[in-house]
């Protein structure tokens, strides 16, 4: 067994014969399961038992996926590496010594051992193709709205988004049309309606790329590493000899996303862990006859370093006075990038970048640093702010690491993502 995959390993057999019988599903564990401890990677919950399902559990026991075990991650999704979570960090199978990725890292992981054949993740600035890239695997970030949020430990609800990882694009599809599909539980989900629509996200990776043009932003190549570069460019001459096309394009606006992304994760963070306060669930402070002394002490124990700098953060961006200065900013940004990314995908089907600008680092080399953990997440979050659809695919290796090739695509248009993103992997 791989180092620390699994917070816990406890099967939830599936219902009968359907499209993922005989699979086995790993579950990122901030994702309720009825009865199984989910513990969002965090000592405050470290013993939080859920009375029910998330909707996308339910959706893979009914298409009779067996689900393994609740996968390792950053803590309550905060982090680029697997090493913010309670449980202690989990080693990249694809490259022993280094990170998985974050914060759905052991998600991807379990892929890559074979400790699963499918695994679900959430993104909510990369925290699926991060892990992806790291670990030679298949991540689709789906558009948002696309799958249900329904018992999803909330950490940023305006930018997450459920998703799968597999080996192959056509197996990650398979995973994407068991969960994909509106909620009544979940009023941000609707029904697909992309540009390429199609019956089954699985019958979109077809490989067929003839005409496909493709959208490269110079700006999410700049300050990326030589060796994950020459893989990029590979992977577009992988695409161009099947009969793609590309040009060059411009999104100014990315040069602010990073910033204005984890203003407004932060704040999003910042309220919605406000409910941890060790009463209802959770860690208690224990009460010795003053409240504020007891949820003090619960969020003092339960929440690790990452997790309170983000709430300080946070609530610090949304206090009087300073709204106006950094969240409001923070959303005029944030359409600012919706707009350039709208237009660049008016002239081409997809757009390309690496998915991280760096191989994986070394267990340890940067949890001292946040700034550039937050720096390396600057080809990611972008597609977050934009509400859109990506994957990332494995292309190749520098220096013996796993590189990602991220596509990213417009609004409900997964269609169009696999079905380019097949050629590859």
């Amino acid at each position: 067994m791989s180092d620390n995959i699994y917070i816990t390993e406890e099967t939830i057999e599936g219902d009968g014969e359907g499209p993922l019988s005989g699979r086995t599903v790993a579950v990122k564990d901030n994702i309720s399961t009825e009865g199984v401890r989910t513990t969002c990677g965090s000592k405050m919950l470290e013993e939080y038992v859920p009375p029910y399902d998330a909707t996308v559990v339910r959706r893979l026991e009914e298409s009779g996926a067996t689900i393994v075990g609740k996968t390792n991650m950053d803590e309550f999704g905060m982090g680029t590496t697997t090493e913010t979570s309670y449980f202690g960090p989990t080693d990249n199978p694809a490259a022993p010594g280094h990170v998985p990725g974050g914060s759905s890292g052991g998600s991807a992981a379990a892929v890559a051992a074979g400790e699963a054949d499918l695994a679900l993740g959430t993104d909510t600035g990369g925290s699926i193709r991060c892990p992806a890239a790291f670990c030679g695997v298949v991540g689709i970030k789906p558009t948002y709205g696309l799958v249900s949020r329904y018992g999803l430990v909330a950490y940023g609800n305006s930018l997450e988004q459920i998703g799968p990882f597999a080996n192959s694009v056509e197996e990650a599809a398979q995973l994407l049309d068991v969960i994909a599909g509106p909620d009544e539980r979940d009023a941000t989900t609707r029904e697909a309606s992309g540009r390429d629509e199609v019956d089954s996200y699985a019958d979109a990776a077809t490989g067929d790329v003839d005409d496909l043009t493709i959208g490269v932003p110079t700006e999410l190549l700049e300050g990326a590493d030589e060796g994950v570069v020459e893989a990029f460019w590979d992977a577009i001459g992988a695409l161009e000899d099947e009969g793609a096309d590309y040009h060059e394009v411009s999104l100014p606006s990315v040069e602010h996303a990073v910033e204005a992304y984890y203003v407004i994760a932060m704040s999003e963070a910042s309220s919605n862990l406000a409910r941890f306060d060790g009463v209802r669930y959770g860690h208690s402070g224990g009460y010795d006859g003053n409240w504020n002394e007891a949820f003090a002490r619960a969020r003092e124990e339960g929440f690790g370093d990452e997790v309170k700098r983000r709430i300080l953060l946070g609530t610090y961006a949304l206090s009087a006075g300073y709204h106006d200065k950094y969240y409001k900013k923070a959303q005029d940004a944030r359409a600012w990038v919706k707009r350039d990314f709208d237009e660049a995908l008016s002239e081409a089907d997809v757009l390309a970048s690496p998915t991280m600008p760096v191989p994986p680092f070394e267990l340890g080399e940067r949890l001292d640093d946040p700034l550039q953990l937050y720096l390396a997440d600057a080809n990611t979050v972008p597609v977050n702010l934009a509400d859109l659809p990506a994957i990332s695919v494995p292309a190749g290796e520098t220096d013996g690491l796993p590189v990602g090739f991220q596509l990213v695509g417009s609004a409900f248009d997964e269609a169009a993502l696999i079905r380019a993103a097949s050629a590859l992997a």
